[in-house]
């Protein structure tokens, strides 16, 4: 029982081995075969059939296919299958060949006439159709024309009619006495049946009739006589006989007759003509057959074109012109290649097609036809594109391509394979660039089996969703099973069964961008991952919908534009695919493409004639439709030829010219371009002899413009004129023009004779010279040479021409001997001169004497490029009158550069304005009189010196660099600008963060005089900075510079020295009692600080007031007063203008001010300038401190600061006009967020005393340095106040968040070791919403840093030291952006002393002063009373 369970055991593993190997080997099999495409197509297709009723009728067709079951071939006509199994007149033959036993035809019934067309199937592979043929039934032949009895004079020619349905030509013959008549070079047929009897002699004589056999019953004409009668030798009109159609077409290949016959005494002879050029008869292809008509055979391309039948004799000319039109049968440059593809994946059949006229093509799926759609889509004119792939796509694709000579067909088929048959190494080249893009990754190669594939991508969403496109993205497979990685999206429209594919652009990419998609609508997405094994499993369908649009229509599709008339076009479009609602109107453009102005007419149809058009002129048209959102996409532009017509002008400047006793040559020149209306193909030449009526005829090409008119009568006088002709016809005629032909021929066998006489006549600079021709009038003069010099007749040479007999030599030198020659010539060559000398008549007129220069030249400078320059003259009379024609020169010149070329001018008056002259620039005048041929000597010089005007350029060569050991520092170096156009007093930096930020939220550095490099401090590490620089002269500030970017370092290394004010960076929260970032000792320690400052600042304050009340003498007021002036606190007696601004920082030692340029500015608005810096280098101005030896030791304990000054066009932009400095501690100094000022702060119109203390904005501070006002940091109430005395603009924003009530002690104290300047506090109108502001319900402090969240350069209003009490309104201090010092105690006391505010005999201590606000008070007279009142 064991041993018979282990056997089973052991055969079911067996068994399960063998199958699992043949899957694996049926896999593999699977895997790398590929389905073999099948060879199917028709060896023979139906051709086009002409049938006689009641006759048997076949259409040939027969199919080739390597398949087991033979194709099945049906039959459709006029797009119809045909039902046959019940018809037992027509039938299939075996083969395939349709077979009508008896076509039936009548009047009312045509069954059997139409298109055919086979179509061969083979079950479960496809079907394919083949051309289509026509199948035309003859009529009954009926004679629209018979022969009429008829005569023709011996070498003359008749035209036999004979006129009968056009198919029944080829079975048209004639009989001659009841005997076939043999049709020859001299008894031609023609296209209609009638027949052409040339050249006719006696046999031609006797009975004609016309036939029609061969389709039923033949019919004959009547029989009709043929005479032949001498001929009289009496002239006869010329005339066509028969002549061209107007139009001819014909297939390439085939023949062509074009009949012209011609009858008339003298006999005419007949020639053709091709375009411009004579037709030669060559090689039996073309010919002149039946005395004029022209036969053409194996048609090509090239003979398509304008042919002329002239027909001439002495008498007259007629012509007959046939345009002649070669179509060629489509013909395939490219056929569609087989193709092998996966489901999802876009393919593209392509067919190119050639043929005359251009062949339409449509496509065919198994016999059916390709309705375009979102899938399947015509590309680039014929190629298909099929989208998104699905197995029902699979089958034979045929394109046909049809035009009036004929239609072709060529197959291709498509097989799909499943996912794991790998495509074929090399893809068809039917795939574009696009479909190979999307051939799986993992169908690249054969299924392997090596290992397991990945599963579905995770996460797969949406990132982006627009109207026309969607992103998605996803994570990487749970059980990627490899690394390298690629993935598909598969996307479908909801409702749609057929899915598209996209794939990544590279291993490891988990994202994609599915385009052209439709807007506001759904679409289903699903991700597959490949590794090496093959495709994955598949994510789930993510449903995704794309935005609505407002939609504008779409382009109009399908604009044609045709022109019917020459000066008309008919324009069609269809309404457009896209759109948002009803179409309310459409917008048609047109250009006149040779004068390219576009016009346009709104149009309420989708249908419209543009009349009043130019003749055969181009036009482009473009439609754009409108609806309720607007115009939409305008469509592309179609270019329209207007049609010819005939010239409405006749030819311009006829002229003619007698050769000789026999010829005359006509030229002349086209008509207007307006007036051509086409083409000019020729022209034609009448011309008459005398008065006759009887004219000639000659014809040109239409590019030559002359023509020779020979074998004419002599000494007879004849008439021309000229008329242009179009493909339209002949325009109108010149008017007539007349010429005689000599008597007899003049000779030009041998140069002409001497000329009989030469005379001479000199004058001063000039020779007349008159001759007479030679006597020998019977020898061709073409014209006269006239040759001279001075001892030489050969210096100068001068043709004339042969009517001429007087010539005045010009541009002789007087008293002069010259020597003249004259010689006539002709085409031979010159003949023998006539010499005669002459001397020119000597100069009567004296040298003029010099006239007497101008006086008195004065240079009057009247701005920074004008000068005007005046002078008297001495030569005129005493009122200084100009009479006479004399004019001056006024020259100038500048000595810099040194080689500067001298200008001049000419004027008439004693004045002149030199314009265009360099700024603060020399220059030096002239000026000299000229009257007639006399001059004068330049006059003595004047000398003016433009004005200046501000510098036209930027500084060059902005360079910024670090600072060695100090990474907060930088150096910024440039050059003076190249046009100064004055004396640089000052430069102003300007930087910032934002290099795209407004040109009034950039810090400003001056820089006084001409120093060429700055240094700014305290910048924030890591930092990205732009810099730009203004120059400053007198007159106002240039152009800035290009922005330079310089980074800071990232870190800075530097220990902070011992006593320092700048706090470490990480110890800055703590220093200014943020809660949580420091120890509790830390928070004792700031209080301690802040109470003993404050304290020590109390006792220092009133120790100070009581020095100050004690000091009584004169000579201290003197001083004090002194003091007060140069600080600002004084109040100026005199106009408004004189006001300075008064001191009113509370803890400062000295501010100087001084007076800069005035500014029509009267608004100043102050904005934050967020970027922390200290200025440098300033050293007070105040010689005023020297006399104080109290005020010379405070000095002493500041570092030496350099004034700089605002500079006059800052001013001017912003605003800024004093110049104030303000002295620092010794100590590292505290960084400063600089003030930015907008606008002009003009003395005589703001005023700044006690009231500004109480605005509501805050207390003002100047920074000696950067001149711009700044915020107190302390506030100190200031009760008499009335807060409407302020007149600076400030925001009424709200704040974004509230502040709390400032304790006491904040409000006692306020140690100067805080007053950390915050620059930029004071908020102009034209801030941003996002800055901080000032509202009416305010606490009067706000916190000393700034929102945790700002930019690092935002600005900071009213800082003050917030209360322990409240941390919800702390936020973390920015190391790079310090605004306290350290609450350690300074290296050295300070002496602290406040600003002197009404008398100088009092001091006050520092007052806490509230920061409320107000609305913006506009500035008025009444502010000047303000300033009184408050001192």
């Amino acid at each position: 029982m064991a041993e018979r369970g282990a056997r089973s055991l052991l055969s079911l593993l067996c068994l399960t081995f063998l199958y699992a190997a043949t899957a694996v080997a049926k896999h593999a099999d699977k895997g790398t075969a590929a389905q073999p495409f099948s060879p199917f197509w028709f060896t023979v297709e139906p051709q086009d059939t002409l049938a006689v009723r009641g006759a048997p009728a076949l259409l040939n067709c027969s199919a080739h296919s390597d398949a087991a079951t033979p194709a099945r071939v049906e039959w459709k006509k006029d797009g119809t299958f045909m039902s046959l199994v019940s018809d037992e007149r027509r039938r299939v033959l075996p083969d395939g060949s349709l077979l009508i036993a008896q076509v039936v035809h009548s009047k009312h019934n045509k069954p059997d006439e139409g298109t055919y067309q086979c179509v061969a199937s083979i079950d479960n592979l496809g079907s394919i159709s083949s051309r289509t043929a026509r199948l035309s039934v003859a009529g009954m032949p009926r004679f629209t024309s018979q022969p009429v009895p008829a005569s023709v004079r011996l070498g003359d020619s008749q035209v036999l009619a004979c006129d009968v349905n056009p198919d029944l030509v080829p079975f048209t013959h004639w009989e001659k006495d009841r005997q076939p008549l043999e049709l020859s070079a001299r008894l031609v047929q023609l296209p209609t049946g009638a027949l052409v009897v040339s050249n006719a002699s006696e046999v031609d004589g006797g009975l004609y009739r016309c036939l029609v056999e061969n389709v039923g019953p033949a019919k004959s004409s009547e029989e009709t006589p043929l005479q032949i009668v001498p001929e009289t030798g009496d002239e006869r009109k010329l005339e066509f006989l028969v002549q061209p159609a107007a139009a001819v077409i014909k297939v390439v290949g085939t023949g062509v007759l074009l009949p012209c016959a011609v009858t008339g005494s003298p006999t005419p002879s007949v020639r053709w003509m091709f375009g411009d050029k004579l037709l030669e008869e060559s090689g039996g292809r073309v010919e002149l057959v039946g005395g004029g008509s022209l036969q053409i055979t194996n048609l090509t391309e090239e003979d398509a074109g304008l042919y002329t039948c002239l027909a001439d004799n002495s008498n007259a000319t007629i012509e007959a012109q046939a345009q002649l039109t070669v179509q060629v049968p489509p013909q395939f440059a490219k056929r569609p290649a087989n193709i092998y593809a996966h489901e999802s994946m876009d393919i593209v059949f392509e067919c190119e097609v050639t043929g005359s006229p251009p062949p339409t093509v449509k496509w065919v799926k198994n016999g059916d036809a390709v309705i375009p759609s979102d899938y399947f889509k015509i590309i680039k004119e014929h190629n298909l594109q099929v989208l998104g792939l699905v197995k029902s796509d699979e089958g034979f694709y045929q394109c046909l391509a049809e035009n009036d000579a004929g239609n072709i067909q060529s197959s291709a088929q498509l097989i799909i394979l499943e996912h794991d048959i790998a495509l074929p190494s090399s893809l068809p080249p039917s795939l574009t660039p696009n479909t190979t893009d999307h051939v799986t990754p993992g169908s690249r190669g054969v299924a392997g089996t090596a290992g397991p594939a990945p599963s579905a991508p995770r996460d797969v969403v949406a990132s982006l969703v627009s109207t026309r496109f969607i992103k998605l993205t996803w994570r990487p497979p749970a059980e990627p099973h490899g690394d390298e990685l690629t993935y598909s999206v598969f996307y479908s429209q909801e409702g749609t069964s057929r899915e598209r594919v996209l794939n990544t652009s590279r291993p490891g990419e988990m994202q994609v961008t599915i385009q052209n998609l439709m807007p506001d609508t759904k679409y289903h997405f699903r991700v597959v991952a490949h590794n090496g094994n093959g495709q994955g499993e598949s994510s789930a369908a993510l449903r995704v919908a794309t935005q609505a649009e407002v939609q504008v229509p779409g382009p109009a599709p399908n604009l044609q534009a045709v022109s019917n008339t020459p000066t008309s076009v008919s324009l069609s479009w269809d309404t457009p695919l896209t759109g948002n609602g009803e179409i309310l109107t459409y917008k048609l453009y047109y250009t006149d493409k040779s004068l390219g102005n576009e016009q346009d007419v709104d149009i309420g149809s989708q249908s419209y004639t543009m009349t009043g058009l130019k003749k055969y002129t181009e036009y482009s048209f473009r439609v754009v439709a409108y609806n309720k959102h607007g115009p939409g996409v305008s469509t592309e532009d179609i270019t329209v030829r207007t049609l010819s017509d005939v010239p409405s002008a006749p030819p311009q400047n006829l002229t003619l010219e007698v050769q000789n006793s026999k010829s005359i040559m006509v030229r002349w020149q086209p008509p207007p371009p307006g007036a051509q209306n086409g083409e000019i193909t020729s022209y034609k030449i009448r011309y008459r002899k005398g008065t006759r009526k009887s004219e000639a005829a000659e014809t040109t090409g239409g590019t030559q413009l002359y023509q020779l008119i020979d074998g004419l009568e002599r000494g007879t006088e004849y008439t021309f004129r000229v008329s242009a002709i179009t493909a339209n016809g002949t325009g109108p005629a010149t008017e007539w023009s007349t010429a005689e032909t000599f008597e007899s021929d003049l000779d030009e066998s041998r140069v002409p004779d001497i000329p009989s006489s030469l005379h001479v006549r000199p004058l001063i600079n000039s020779i007349v010279v008159s001759w007479t021709p030679p006597e020998n009038q019977d020898i061709v003069v073409r014209g006269y040479t006239i040759g001279y010099g001075i001892g030489s007749p050969h210096a100068q040479t001068i043709k004339v021409d042969y009517k001429q007999r007087y010539y005045s030599i010009e541009n002789l030198d007087p008293s002069s001997h010259y020597v003249i020659t004259l010689k006539a010539f002709n085409n031979v060559g010159e003949g023998i001169p006539v010499y005669e000398s002459a001397i020119t008549r000597p100069q009567s007129v004296p040298d003029p004497t010099p006239m007497l220069p101008p006086v008195g030249v004065q240079a009057s400078v009247l701005s920074h490029d004008t000068i005007k320059v005046t002078w008297a003259d001495n030569s005129l009379p005493k009122n200084q009158k100009i009479t006479d024609a004399r004019y001056y020169t006024v020259r100038w010149k500048t000595n810099i550069p040194a080689n500067t070329k001298m200008k001049t001018a000419n004027t008439t008056s004693l004045s002149y304005m030199v314009t265009g002259l360099k700024p603060n620039t020399l220059y030096e005048f002239s000026v000299m009189v000229t009257k007639g041929r006399r001059t004068s000597t330049w006059s003595m010089t004047a000398q003016g010196t433009t004005f200046e005007t501000i510098p036209s350029s930027s500084p060059k060569d902005v360079t910024v660099v670090s600072k060695e050991s100090k990474p907060r520092t930088i150096i910024v170096n440039w050059q003076p600008p190249s046009e100064a156009n004055g004396k640089i007093t000052g430069y102003i930096i300007y930087y910032s963060t934002d290099v795209n930020a407004e040109v009034h939220d950039w810090v400003i550095e001056p820089v006084v005089g001409n120093r060429l490099t700055h240094q700014i401090q305290e910048l924030t590490l890591d930092t990205t900075y732009y810099f730009k620089i203004q120059a400053r002269n007198s007159k106002g500030m240039g152009p800035m510079s290009e922005a330079v970017q310089f980074r800071t370092p990232k870190t800075s290394n530097l220990p902070v020295k011992p006593g320092s004010n700048q706090p470490p960076p990480d110890n800055f929260g703590t220093a200014v009692g943020k809660p949580g970032t420091g120890n509790g000792e830390n928070h004792i320690l700031v209080i301690v600080i802040i109470i003993s400052v404050g304290a020590f600042t109390i006792i220092v304050v009133v120790v100070g007031a009581f020095l100050c009340t004690r000091r009584t003498t004169s000579h201290q007021k003197k001083k004090r007063a002194a003091s007060k002036s140069s600080n600002g606190s004084h109040k100026y007696k005199g106009n408004s203008k004189d006001l300075k601004p008064p001191d009113l920082w509370i803890h400062h030692e000295r501010l100087e001010l001084k007076p800069m340029d005035k500014s029509p500015e009267p608004n100043p608005v102050m904005t934050d300038t967020p970027i922390p810096r200290t200025s440098q280098d300033i050293t007070p101005a105040d010689s005023g401190l020297d006399n104080n030896p109290h005020l010379q030791q405070r000095r002493n304990s500041y570092r030496g600061h350099e004034s700089e000054d605002s500079m006059s066009t800052l001013a001017g932009r912003r605003g800024m006009r004093p110049k104030m400095m303000m002295p620092f501690d010794a100590q590292p100094p505290q960084p400063v967020i600089s003030a930015h000022p907008i606008h002009s702060l003009d003395n005589h119109h703001h005023h700044y005393h006690m009231g500004s203390l109480a605005s509501p904005t805050r207390s003002y501070l100047y920074h000696q340095g950067s001149g711009h006002l700044r915020p107190h940091a302390c506030a100190t109430p200031i009760s008499h106040l009335d807060r409407v005395d302020s007149t600076e603009s400030v925001r009424n924003t709200p704040s974004a968040e509230p502040l709390p009530p400032a304790t006491a002690s904040s409000q006692a104290s306020c140690p100067s070791e805080l007053l950390a300047d915050p620059e930029g506090s004071y908020h102009g109108s034209s801030t941003t919403e996002e800055e901080p502001s000032y509202s009416t319900n305010l606490p009067p402090h706000r916190p000393a840093h700034p929102h945790p969240h700002a930019h690092p350069l935002k600005s900071f209003a009213v800082p003050a030291i917030p209360a322990n009490s409240h941390p919800s309104y702390e936020s973390p201090a920015l190391p790079s952006t310090p605004l306290l010092t350290q609450t350690g105690p300074p290296s050295h006391p300070h002496v602290v002393k406040t600003a002197s505010i009404g008398t100088l005999g009092r001091t006050r201590t520092p007052m806490i002063v509230t920061v409320p606000n107000a609305p913006d008070v506009p500035e008025t007279s009444k502010m000047l009373e303000d300033v009184d009142s408050s001192h």
